[in-house]
């Protein structure tokens, strides 16, 4: 049977001044994951406003999977305020409180109705007690668990981070979220040896750090695997690191060797950077073409 993937957390629109994209690190994983033939639903709550219809009608129009998509009466719908720097790095500005804020356990019974084998979350909505205790009901199902460190300050709390990596079976952050995470005492440790602690502390198979233009790094039961990623005229970095998780976890699923998942994940991210927004339909000529770099 074909494994099923649940994503949990924000939905939202990102405004780039005047024009806006739906988005969301978890709805961007799900977008990638069904550009990838991997069958998904996502746990996420938008308002019953008009930013909200909207948003719902777009992920309709996309054939976006909206059973498990709540609707909160009180809270809005999320708007996030984008900033693009001259490289085209990302800073986000979030409102608080948000629709998503207030996931409810309501449809926890969904492993009946869904029988997902992979949970991705992240923790940006976990920074409010409904959200998180909603996620961390879903968490005691005996599932695959991908853990999308994707800190937005000042919207965490090291405790929760802990919590959540702790019942994490795949971690994914990236240089700057491995610093962060690192006791004072390893500061000064090389990037190998803070994922290996990492690893350990909180018994992850998997510790994936990104890094940015310079690829990515995965320490894999025991063993480090390297990619020095794929040169791009970048475009916007928003999603680019969404559609690396998705590659990587459509690749885990599917039994493919490391060295592959990676040369995979890289090129699709690299195409996401140097496309404008979050999910951008494949060009597999420009992702091939990728992969030719030498």
């Amino acid at each position: 049977m074909e494994k099923q993937v649940l994503c949990f957390g924000e939905v939202l629109w990102d405004g780039f001044g005047a024009e806006k994209k739906a988005g969301g690190a978890p709805m961007n994983v799900a977008m990638h994951l069904l550009q990838q033939q991997i069958p998904v639903q996502m746990i996420t709550r938008i308002g019953e406003d008009k930013l909200g219809d909207e948003l719902f009608a777009y992920l309709e129009t996309q054939k976006f999977p909206t059973q498990l998509v709540q609707r909160d009466p009180k809270l809005p719908t999320c708007l996030v305020t984008v900033y693009l720097d001259e490289n085209g790095h990302a800073k986000y500005t979030i409102p608080q409180p948000v629709s998503w804020d207030n996931i409810q356990p309501e449809k926890i019974g969904v492993k009946e109705a869904f029988p997902f084998d992979v949970i991705v979350y992240g923790s940006l909505a976990c920074r409010t007690p409904t959200s998180l205790d909603t996620l961390l009901l879903l968490l005691k199902n005996h599932v695959f668990k991908v853990f999308d460190v994707n800190l937005r300050p000042p919207h965490y709390n090291l405790n929760v981070i802990e919590t959540l990596a702790q019942n994490a079976d795949v971690v994914k952050m990236n240089d700057e979220e491995i610093l962060l995470l690192s006791p004072q005492n390893e500061q000064h440790n090389s990037l190998e040896d803070k994922m290996k602690e990492f690893g350990r502390r909180y018994h992850v198979k998997t510790v994936c750090v990104t890094l940015g233009g310079n690829g990515c790094i995965v320490l894999h039961h025991n063993r480090f695997y390297r990619h020095p990623g794929f040169k791009v005229d970048v475009v916007d970095t928003v999603g680019a690191g969404d559609s690396f998780l998705a590659t990587f976890i459509a690749g885990l699923l599917n039994d493919l060797p490391m060295e592959e998942i990676l040369v995979n994940a890289s090129a699709i991210g690299a195409f996401v950077a140097g496309s404008y927004g979050a999910n951008p339909v494949y060009n597999f000529e420009k992702i091939n073409a990728l992969k030719q770099q030498k």
